[in-house]
């Protein structure tokens, strides 16, 4: 096997893969990248077993093989080497030789029979959803924050695809808050899956700015998402969602428009308290005919107490986790946001104004 490619596109392709690749006793092999020449396509491949990614890498000049080597080593070495120089990649047996310039190492390697074999979509089975990288990329950072890290409720350490009256919708929720994101409307295929939350960050990394478009496959057990050169195969968490649909609040009939700016100014003044108190809490309140206030307290501190002028139709009243709310407030990407409130035990919602597409529920503290 052979390869020559310049230092930068061998070290960006490099320290992609190589995030995937985890320390693992019992089966070393998993620390390495795959490196396999095929016909002059060039590719590099880790796994977890869990997900794989795939990196097909534009050469000027290979020869056809395989071999495995340690991830980290190879992408630490690659990226410390000078940039814009060519870097060769030979292998003889199982060991490979680097040689850039006047820069030259060897690595010790294993067979790629060792390696494991990697799972693949049924291209004629498969759920094909396409959908803009900036558009992708705000929905995904929308919803993921909400998904739980509980692994003993493993439907909640994922993002629920799912699609209802042609639309498909992305949602999560830890019980404590839930976001919902209409993602694309009018489709013809319908989908019920639960992808890990862990996929779709490494997706979310692996984005670049010359990147437009990420082609979305769905099988039975199996996701994958192509950006350009890279691909993303991940097994989907076999579980039942919960019917989220049904914890939207229908009857939340106090609707207060703010401004972002202002309320995520307030919000992390009241948060400088809230952190400090036992429960992190801080009040929102609803005041006829035009207050709206944030508060917390910390005894052994002080308090705050911020108020915002605009209209308010009826009173109202909830006390909130200061950091779910900040989440939110960071997430939300309209000028204007909807607050809508109900009773004191009602979650609050909050949505863009002009866009409702995007839901964000968090549920109330009993303090």
């Amino acid at each position: 096997m052979k390869i020559s490619v310049t230092q930068e596109k061998l070290a960006k392709a490099l320290n992609n893969v190589s995030r995937v690749a985890v320390g693992r006793v019992t089966l070393p092999v998993l620390n390495n990248v795959l490196i396999r020449v095929d016909n002059k396509k060039v590719s590099l491949i880790t796994t977890n077993l869990d997900m794989a990614i795939i990196d097909f890498l534009p050469v000027s000049d290979s020869e056809d093989g395989v071999i495995t080597v340690p991830a980290k080593l190879l992408a630490e070495f690659i990226s410390n080497l000078p940039k814009g120089e060519v870097v060769t990649i030979e292998s003889k047996n199982t060991k490979i030789t680097i040689k850039s310039g006047k820069y030259s190492s060897t690595i010790n390697g294993s067979p790629a029979d060792d390696f494991p074999e990697l799972p693949e979509i049924n291209e004629e089975k498969a759920v094909v959803f396409k959908i803009g990288i900036d558009e992708f990329k705000n929905s995904i950072n929308q919803v993921v924050i909400s998904a739980s890290n509980d692994l003993t409720r493993p439907a909640l350490t994922g993002v629920f695809f799912n699609t209802t009256d042609k639309t498909l919708s992305i949602a999560a929720t830890d019980g404590y808050r839930l976001t919902e994101k209409k993602l694309i409307k009018n489709v013809k295929s319908e989908v019920s899956v639960i992808v890990p939350a862990t996929s779709l960050q490494e997706v979310l990394r692996s984005i670049s700015e010359d990147m437009e478009e990420v082609e979305i496959s769905f099988n039975e057990d199996l996701v994958r998402f192509r950006l350009g050169e890279v691909e993303i195969i991940s097994k989907l968490i076999d579980a039942s969602y919960p019917e989220y649909q049904k914890l939207i609040p229908k009857d939340n009939d106090i609707k207060i428009i703010l401004k972002r700016d202002e309320f995520i100014r307030v919000t992390k003044l009241a948060s400088l308290f809230a952190r400090r108190s036992a429960s992190g809490s801080i009040t929102l309140e609803a005041k006829t005919p035009d207050i709206f206030s944030v508060k917390s307290i910390a005894s052994e501190l002080g308090e705050n107490d911020s108020i915002i002028t605009t209209d308010v139709a009826k009173d109202a009243k909830i006390n909130l986790n200061s950091r779910f709310l900040n989440d939110a407030l960071n997430v939300l990407d309209e000028p204007e946001i909807t607050a809508e409130l109900g009773s004191r035990t009602s979650p609050i919602i909050l949505r863009n104004t002009k866009n409702p597409d995007y839901t964000h529920i968090i549920m109330p503290l009993n303090t």
